[in-house]
């Protein structure tokens, strides 16, 4: 297949391109090269290139940074989904397309479903719902694939933080009260390649396997890098202070993913592994 990946340099879009490229031809698209809140720059990316597949990793994702720039999120977590999706819906192109857990509000205690109420409690998730929904009311081509907690080899991500961090301080603080599935985005970009070459459409919730806090995951990332010599200390979230209100609990449930594939996501536990492996051999002395 021929695909156009807008945001191919960034943390997600960089594993897709690895991932899309063994099997298919792509061409990588990022802000430095289109405009996707213009209408034009989409219609005109879309008409040269020609693709069967359009793949959008572009998105503002600061999740504080969105609540002092409204204006900036919702242009690209929103109406450039409108646009992406209109231009793709003129040549009937399906359009493969990224969401959040931070639609819903965290109130449930069991794993969110597909067509579970959405309630953002942020500009960031309020931003990713109106995209959704522009995505949904335009488009019947399309797989808008909602995810979590996010980390990769390329750009910054909270494994990576947690790691520099560690080399300069003997104690970490860190919240205990909100609950999601860490994902490594080289898994990510296996279960979209999977759902492509099925041939499947839809919403699909796609994490890696489990859950825990972000203060067991920073537990988890410091035993695995063999850290031993810094305390980790459990803090709650209002303690933080942060402009954005995060949802306490946000577990995907990936039924219905693994219904349609008949694979399942591997722990997050041996992602992590996975992923500290890639980054040592990244960083290691080639020759």
């Amino acid at each position: 297949m021929k695909i156009l990946l807008f945001g191919h340099k960034g943390m997600l879009g960089s594993d897709l391109l690895l991932r899309l490229r063994t099997k298919h031809e792509v061409t990588g698209l990022d802000k430095d090269e289109i405009d996707i809140a213009s209408m034009p720059s989409c219609e005109e990316a879309i008409r040269e290139n020609a693709p069967d597949v359009v793949v959008n990793a572009a998105a503002c994702t600061d999740v504080d940074g969105c609540e002092s720039a409204q204006s900036e999120s919702f242009a690209v977590n929103a109406e450039a989904v409108l646009n992406i999706a209109a231009s793709c819906r003129k040549k009937n192109i399906r359009l493969v397309h990224f969401s959040t857990d931070y639609v819903f509000d965290g109130e449930s205690r069991e794993p969110y479903k597909e067509d579970h109420p959405c309630n953002p409690i942020n500009v960031y998730g309020t931003s990713k719902l109106a995209g959704e929904n522009y995505l949904r009311s335009i488009s019947d081509n399309y797989i808008l694939i909602r995810t979590a907690w996010l980390y990769g080899k390329k750009g910054k991500n909270f494994v990576q933080t947690i790691l520099d961090k560690a080399a300069t301080t003997d104690k970490l603080e860190v919240v205990d009260d909100q609950i999601g599935s860490p994902t490594y985005t080289r898994d990510l970009a296996y279960a979209v390649d999977l759902l492509l070459e099925r041939d499947i459409k839809g919403i699909f919730h796609i994490t890696n396997r489990g859950s825990c806090s972000w203060f067991e995951f920073t537990r988890k990332i410091l035993q695995e890098a063999g850290i031993r010599d810094v305390q980790v200390l459990p803090i709650k979230s209002d303690q933080l202070m942060r402009p954005a209100k995060r949802p306490a609990y946000s577990v995907l449930s990936m039924q219905k993913f693994t219904s349609a594939t008949g694979k399942i996501m591997q722990p997050w536990q041996l992602a992590l592994q996975d992923y500290l492996h890639d980054i040592r051999y990244q960083a290691a002395p080639k020759g």
